[in-house]
């Protein structure tokens, strides 16, 4: 073999009829990894992956018996190290004296399906020169005629949905604002002051809250925040909202409500998990004759009491969050106070931006300024920590004023 053929850049071995190797280039063995005493006279099979052994034996030679010759065949090599080499082949069968050799050139592949487009479309192409760019002239007019109605299309598509965000928008505002009229005006009086503040991080919000003067001296206060935020939630606190607006303006216990929020819940999404949400909430009944509050908070933050001397506590969650698990019991705590006091609830909207502790000492350092000072304070705050850190929660807190 000279040298031209030993080291050509594509691999090239001649067989015998039996499919012995009788000679094999540099360049095939350098592919496969094998020395030339390793496989000169051996079979075929030696370097043919399994699946290309029975190809070889169905398809390449009978198909070289009858033709003396096989073109564009796709099979496939394994090296000494197992790895598969998938090749094209080209063979041709020559009579050498009283014997047959089969020679074959074969060209390593990557990605045999691409390789065969390549050279399909190649041979076309060589084959309609002339036509070829006629055909390239109509299809590139084609595409511009496509593309123009693409363009038509998506300015539609642009304008339809346009229209739809611009209709989605109005139905979200509208939807705050119902949302946002339900909530409850403040409650000034000679034996309570109400403020509030409900900021939600997207349109709707999670959040809900709403106090109620029961009789001339008790009064239900109930803040609750959904899981997540958006219109999902938003969707269950006003369904929320209706339920305990109802039962705290008639009076009902703190533990009937609790229980019913809970009951309402879990009848919601009986029978769609996926669906599934539940809410913190923690609700107040305040009796300024008596002067007692009476709580029950369903794993909400701690809401913060501070009497007349200033000291701070809290309000602590003693059962797990409404919807999360069937017949948990409801028990009210009490406490009583003498000459006033103060009340702060909130949802962990203030406090992931402030800080439970910072919230603490905001209101430790300033018990003798006016509520409506006090909220204006926290709100800047909360607006100057939103500022260098983006606000990703619905912002809802209420202060209680006792006389």
């Amino acid at each position: 073999m000279d040298d031209q053929l030993n080291y050509a850049p594509c691999g090239f071995l001649s067989l015998s009829k039996d499919g012995f190797i009788l000679a094999i280039n540099e360049t095939l063995l350098t592919l496969l990894q094998y020395q030339r005493e390793e496989l000169q006279g051996k079979h075929i099979n030696t370097i043919l992956t399994v699946p290309a052994q029975l190809f070889y034996q169905l398809y390449f030679v009978p198909l070289v018996n009858v033709e003396k010759k096989i073109e564009e065949i796709h099979t496939s090599l394994q090296s000494v190290d197992g790895r598969e080499i998938p090749v094209i082949i080209n063979g041709l069968a020559r009579n050498k004296g009283d014997r047959i050799e089969i020679d074959c050139v074969l060209f390593p592949i990557q990605k045999r399906s691409r390789y065969e487009q390549e050279l399909l479309t190649a041979k076309k192409e060589a084959e309609a020169a002339l036509l070829a760019k006629n055909e390239a002239n109509s299809r590139l007019e084609a595409a511009l005629q496509d593309l123009k109605q693409k363009q038509a299309e998506l300015l539609e598509l642009n304008k339809q949905n346009h229209a739809y965000k611009q209709s989605t928008e109005k139905e979200l505002e509208l939807a705050r604002k119902i949302q946002e009229t339900s909530l409850t005006d403040p409650i000034i009086n000679e034996h309570i002051h109400i403020e509030s503040f409900y900021q939600g991080s997207n349109k709707l919000s999670g959040d809900i809250y709403g106090f109620y003067q029961l009789d001339s001296y008790r009064y239900g206060i109930i803040l609750l925040d959904v899981m997540g935020h958006g219109i999902s939630s938003a969707l269950i606190t006003m369904s929320l909202h209706s339920l305990f607006q109802r039962l705290i303006s008639r009076g009902v216990n703190t533990e009937t409500v609790m229980h019913e929020l809970d009951h309402y819940l879990h009848n919601l999404f009986q029978n769609n998990k996926e669906a599934w949400h539940y809410c913190t909430a923690i609700n107040l009944v305040i009796d300024t004759n008596e002067k007692t509050i009476e709580y029950i908070n369903a794993g909400h933050p701690p809401a913060f009491w501070q009497d007349e001397s200033g000291q701070v506590q809290e309000l602590s969650s003693k059962t797990p969050p409404l919807g999360t698990f069937e017949g948990i019991h409801f028990k009210t705590s009490s406490f009583a106070y003498k000459n006033g006091g103060r009340l702060l609830l909130y949802t962990d909207g203030v406090t992931d931006p402030l800080g439970t502790d910072s919230l603490c000492t905001l209101i430790e350092h300033n018990d003798a300024m006016p509520l409506i000072k006090l909220k204006d304070h926290i709100i800047d705050s909360l607006q100057k920590q939103t500022l260098s850190d983006e606000k990703s929660d619905d912002q809802c807190f209420i202060l209680v004023d006792l006389k």
